[in-house]
């Protein structure tokens, strides 16, 4: 007995020195603006969307302003499949026509998105559910034709965003957007994250992935890169395939304003905390020099 009550005092003295060395961090982030882009394999189970959910409501509760926009092509695919809905691709990307993209806003602004809300909620926190097209989030112009409904983001108006904060609430935003003739439009969960940061010119974009960071040559994370890096280590092609998007986002980010954005595991234990709240941090961070 004696054992076990000298353990959990260890585990209670590691808990509160780990609260005490966060407290600059705290105080660094208190009121900054956080745009996560959460998707794929980080949504997990239930048990990892509470974690997830826990941690955005600790985010809120110290004075960040979190917005969540997520993804959910598994679960597109899913439904696809059951309503025998076929999809032609173009250079590996998905043709959204006007049956598929209707599938996606029922998908994403609708099973998605309010599992999120819901999860958050459960936790104590007050998220709303919304979508780029919400008070014209997000006005979109059609990608490329032979894409058909995928948009990209021209014209980001994030003040419905803002009235949010002001009500201490967290924002989950579908990757939809508006188009200018009443067009619906499916945008990459990515790049509609780095719209949305960029217009808010927020203090840090986390794009959630399904790997520990940014590779070298070696396969080791680098912790620390500057857009010229990104640039070199594209063009050696040590940044290849579904690495290369993030980090084209996280380019474009920067330039439309964001400090800086972080590409980390999403399935990683508390990997939001991790980077935000301690002096390890977690992931790669890209940020232009000072």
């Amino acid at each position: 007995m004696m054992k076990k009550q000298t353990a959990m005092n260890r585990d209670w003295i590691a808990t509160a020195r780990t609260l005490s060395e966060a407290l600059p961090y705290l105080q660094r982030y208190e009121g900054a603006t956080v745009v996560i882009k959460f998707g794929g394999h980080a949504m997990g189970d239930d048990e990892e969307m509470a974690s997830f959910a826990r941690d955005i409501v600790l985010m809120r509760q110290v004075g960040v302003n979190p917005v969540i926009v997520h993804g959910g092509g598994p679960m597109i695919n899913e439904m696809l499949a059951k309503l025998d809905i076929k999809s032609e691709f173009v250079n590996g990307k998905r043709v959204t026509d006007a049956a598929t993209v209707k599938v996606v806003e029922m998908v994403l602004s609708g099973l998605v998105n309010k599992r999120i809300v819901q999860a958050i909620n459960a936790q104590g926190g007050k998220a709303v559910g919304l979508s780029g097209k919400d008070a014209n989030l997000m006005i979109c112009d059609q990608t490329d034709p032979a894409l058909g409904f995928v948009g990209t983001p021209t014209e980001v108006n994030p003040a419905v965003l803002r009235q949010l904060f002001a009500a201490e609430m967290i924002p989950v935003v579908a990757p939809l957007g508006a188009g200018r003739n009443g067009e619906t439009f499916n945008i990459n969960g990515d790049t509609a994250a780095g719209a949305v940061a960029a217009a808010l010119k927020a203090d840090r974009l986390l794009l959630l992935t399904d790997v520990p960071g940014v590779k070298d040559e070696t396969g080791q994370v680098v912790t620390e890169l500057t857009p010229d890096q990104i640039r070199e280590m594209t063009a050696k092609g040590v940044i290849a395939g579904g690495m290369i998007p993030k980090t084209e986002t996280a380019l474009s980010a920067i330039e439309g304003g964001v400090r800086a954005v972080v590409i980390l595991d999403g399935r990683a234990p508390n990997a939001c905390l991790l980077e935000l709240f301690t002096e390890h941090g977690a992931g790669s961070l890209i940020r232009a020099p000072r």
